[in-house]
């Protein structure tokens, strides 16, 4: 793991213990499949392949799920970083309609398996609140609703008059089962403890540090001087890319969250909904099966060798202050973990599933902006199905040369 990607102590990977150690790789292995990276996105593209029959490994750099795995809220919902009305300019409307119900698509994916193999993870299927707090943004809120609404999505228009939540609402789009929680690091051992029984071959502390392409297939070295051999290579490590392609897939920026100490009791939340305002850089709430609240936003520029602290620490009081003037009638919030982590957004709010342009063996399986578990998830289902010869339409959404024109 790259340091400068995760700064501070993340929530979830110390309220757990360790689940599992793997081993490193300590010989010379051929499979069908690499997957190169060890968090949420490569147990859930391994899970898939491994369903399907195909001979799947993972390579992981650092200990699994302590990437940017560890750095992320899991708040889960089918919208993207902008509204519909912003995206329509960058993408035709009916991509919009067709990527928010992929996100839908996913979160019942993920509901599946969870019902199949038990909730290990804390699941919890959840409503999403999209919210202004400015008067002009008003008439936004409500072309956000009367889009989402005539593509047939369950949601209603949230006014200022509504009492439901104790914070100011001047309105807002409330999208009914729109969403859902877990915890990310536990959910990831559960899908790799689910995949090894499938087969799935997992290393960690395994870096592919030099790949090479073959007419048939692909050798890659690490770390400690043994080789995979296997017919593709997919991508899943997040933001760090630079290993295996010079291309710059998405802007990076660094977001910052904190956590509380577990309340004894949150008022004024109604049902727990997951929440986003509508600010750019846009402020992110979710609630814990242990009842602690988690805050998340302040995004600034990612810069890969530099940690400013004392920005840090800003960042990390302005979304204490936040929390506590949004929330006023909870008495006892207290802070008890602080973290930042890169975070990639791309035009189209949209991540990359796929294939390499000049490199068939090369795959991508990047699942970049707010939508990333979700994504992944697509990736899985997608990729594997593309391995075995089924194309899906809807990858084309996704595709990692769409923007090299």
């Amino acid at each position: 793991m790259n340091l400068q990607f995760v700064k501070g102590t993340p929530i979830f990977t110390n309220i757990n213990e360790n689940l599992k150690q793997y081993n490193y790789l300590t010989e010379n292995v051929e499979t069908e499949v690499t997957i190169v990276g060890g968090g949420i996105t490569g147990a859930i593209l391994g899970y898939y392949f491994v369903k399907k029959g195909i001979k799947t490994l993972i390579l992981e750099k650092g200990r699994i799920g302590y990437g940017s795995t560890s750095s992320t809220t899991s708040l889960l919902q089918y919208e993207l970083d902008d509204n519909a009305m912003e995206l329509i300019d960058v993408i035709p409307k009916e991509n919009v309609e067709t990527i928010y119900k992929l996100g839908l698509k996913a979160l019942d994916e993920i509901e599946n398996i969870i019902s199949e193999y038990g909730n290990k993870c804390d699941f919890k299927r959840r409503d999403t609140l999209l919210y202004t707090s400015k008067k002009l943004e008003i008439e936004e809120m409500k072309k956000e609703y009367e889009f989402r609404k005539n593509i047939g999505l369950n949601v209603d228009f949230i006014s200022e008059n509504d009492k439901k939540f104790d914070f100011d609402i001047k309105a807002g789009v409330y999208g009914i089962n729109g969403g859902a929680e877990f915890d990310p690091y536990k959910y990831t051992h559960h899908l790799l403890e689910i995949s090894s029984k499938l087969g799935l071959k997992i290393y960690e502390n395994t870096e592919a540090i030099k790949v090479n392409y073959d007419d048939d297939f692909v050798t890659i070295e690490t770390n400690y001087g043994y080789k995979v051999k296997s017919k593709i290579i997919i991508v899943a490590t997040g933001y760090n890319t630079k290993a295996f392609t010079g291309r710059d897939f998405g802007t990076k920026t660094t977001t910052y969250n904190i956590a509380t100490k577990p309340l004894k009791e949150i008022v004024g939340w109604y049902k727990n909904v997951l929440i986003r305002d509508n600010c750019d850089p846009y402020n992110y709430l979710r609630t814990t099966k242990d009842n602690r609240i988690i805050i998340g936003g302040e995004d600034e520029r990612f810069e890969p060798d530099i940690f400013d602290e004392s920005m840090a620490n800003k960042k990390y009081n302005i979304l204490e202050n936040r929390l506590k003037s949004m929330f006023k009638n909870i008495k006892d919030i207290e802070i008890e973990y602080k973290y930042c982590g890169a975070f990639a957004s791309t035009k189209d709010n949209i991540g990359f599933l796929g294939k390499d342009s000049k490199n068939e063996k090369l795959w991508y399986g990047l699942g970049y902006g707010a939508n990333g578990i979700l994504f992944a998830t697509l990736g899985g289902m997608f990729l594997s199905d593309l391995y075995l010869g089924k194309v899906h339409k809807e990858l084309e959404l996704f595709n990692p040369n769409r923007f090299d024109n």
